[in-house]
């Protein structure tokens, strides 16, 4: 059974830097994506970055401007997102998912993801 835990939400000032993590576990084949996504009250999920778990491929959001950077381990069992120059507008909760078997098309799409972890909290104070 697949499983994805994230950690690292907090809340810190404008300019601060947080580092997410996300465990994933329980899945058998190493082709696949995983991405981060945040969702702010009132908005609709996005996607903020995205890796190819074989390859180590990246894609981002156009908006985020180069402040975040999505990584893996060595072992490729946890997935990360650095998150720099944090501004108030990112303050959300954040995701982690992982492709199904549907074969993802769109990295940075949510609809397009089947397992979900239960998300952190970030908030940006001004």
């Amino acid at each position: 059974q697949v499983r994805l835990v994230e950690s690292g939400g907090a809340t810190v000032q404008a300019g601060g830097s947080l580092r997410l993590s996300c465990v994933v576990s329980g899945y058998s084949s190493d082709s696949f994506y995983m991405g981060w996504f945040r969702e702010a009250p009132g908005k609709t999920r996005e996607g903020v970055a995205a890796i190819n778990h074989e390859n180590g491929a990246t894609y981002y959001a156009d908006s985020l401007e180069g402040r975040f950077t999505i990584s893996q381990d060595a072992d490729h069992n946890t997935i990360y997102l650095q998150m720099n120059s944090l501004k108030p507008e990112d303050t959300a909760r954040y995701y982690c998912a992982k492709e199904g078997e549907v074969v993802v098309v769109h990295p940075l799409s949510p609809v397009e993801y089947h397992y979900w972890g239960q998300g952190t909290q970030v908030t940006v104070s001004s």
